[in-house]
């Protein structure tokens, strides 16, 4: 798919494509350092991600972390973080930042919005208190940010939707994105379109190829995990990643499992963002190279085994299992502490074992290894 020039250098370059499917390892330069792709960007909503402190993410390798415009616009406010220079000042974080706009957050309190065509009127989860935000205010307040990545404001429709809704918030979510690149000023801020549509594919489609025409600086799929069997979302990313532009980073929004990842690097997408690894972690579920493990059964009562004997991170060559289920069920600090370490180490070392088999040209090869560990567990 064509689109027109644009007059920055090219922020993104692919390095290497995996013979046998879509993936493609690449860069993707921001005003905070080079980021590899395909990346897994931790999630820190409010400025931080939890139970980890930026020191622990550096650690761990990661070159660039999630925020949310919508809940930081809310608390500590736009005023504040102008006062700090930013948001990487503000939480002491040197490396990349993208930051979602808060069209999902928007979608999630429906109780407590109403959308517009000129934007969005809602009340505060905090206090109560009646905001609105223009798709021109969240690209400014991103602006304030200092992020590294801002994401339009879009509409996000739930499952099952019919196609006329789907169809009515696909066009508006194209008309704020028109918006948002008229109002964005920050050169030195990548700005990224969101594909909308719902779980129609024709309509997915044609919003991907409106939002080209736009010559925005990266493309991401929104509106999947909203309750959609998952299926469905393997044949929308099997569809349309490949149709996305192929010299723009290309962002699968809020997915997902190891085998997520897996599945949709292959098609294609080098960006990814999910809750998973942290929620999980702090509810004592953890990924291991042989699958999940939940930490509080108590058959890890007085088992010393290391929780992952082929993890390299510092929890696993630490701690035992033992250990790590007495935090747990005491229900101490340093639990969540050591289960989102160790999640997020995962994670991103996953991507890093995708981006060298990527290179190597055995992609296949690892998505097999890990679907035959997880389908053991399953069974264990």
């Amino acid at each position: 798919m064509s689109r027109p020039l644009h007059p920055r250098q090219d922020s993104f370059r692919i390095e290497c494509k995996d013979p046998c499917s879509h993936a493609r390892c690449g860069v993707l330069e921001t005003a905070h350092g080079a980021v590899e792709t395909p990346v897994f960007m931790p999630v820190g909503t409010a400025g931080t991600v939890k139970a980890m402190s930026p020191g622990a993410l550096e650690e761990m390798g990661s070159r660039i972390i999630l925020a949310n415009a919508y809940h930081l616009y809310l608390r500590p406010g736009e005023a504040v973080l102008e006062r700090m220079a930013g948001l990487h000042r503000y939480m002491s974080w040197n490396r990349g930042i993208l930051t979602d706009s808060g069209g999902y957050q928007v979608f999630s309190h429906r109780r407590l919005r109403t959308i517009r065509e000129d934007g969005v009127e809602f009340r505060s989860h905090l206090d109560g208190s009646l905001h609105f935000l223009s798709p021109e205010d969240v690209v400014r307040i991103q602006e304030t940010l200092g992020s590294d990545i801002a994401m339009v404001l879009d509409e996000c429709t739930p499952y099952p939707v019919n196609r006329e809704r789907a169809r009515s918030s696909m066009d508006r979510s194209l008309r704020w994105a028109r918006r948002s690149k008229d109002r964005h000023r920050n050169r030195g801020q990548l700005l990224f379109g969101i594909v909308q549509g719902s779980m129609y594919p024709d309509l997915r489609r044609e919003s991907l190829e409106r939002l080209v025409e736009m010559d925005f600086q990266g493309l991401a799929l929104g509106g999947f995990s909203v309750g959609e069997p998952k299926p469905l979302m393997y044949d929308l990313v099997q569809e349309l990643g490949p149709r996305m532009p192929a010299d723009l980073p290309r962002y699968l929004m809020g997915v997902g499992t190891p085998l997520d990842l897996l599945f949709c690097v292959r098609q294609g997408i080098d960006m990814f963002d999910c809750v998973l690894p942290t929620r999980n972690a702090r509810n004592g579920t953890l990924f291991t190279s042989r699958g999940r493990l939940n930490i509080r059964n108590a058959t890890y009562r007085t088992q010393e085994d290391a929780l992952d004997p082929e993890c390299a991170c510092r929890v696993c060559r630490r701690f035992s299992r033992a250990y790590l289920r007495h935090l747990h069920v005491s229900g101490e600090i340093l639990s969540p502490i050591l289960n989102t370490y160790h999640n997020l180490y995962f994670y991103l070392d996953l991507m890093r074992k995708i981006r060298q088999s990527i290179a190597s040209g055995s992609l296949l090869e690892l998505e097999n290894h890990y679907r035959d560990q997880y389908r053991a567990a399953v069974r264990r």
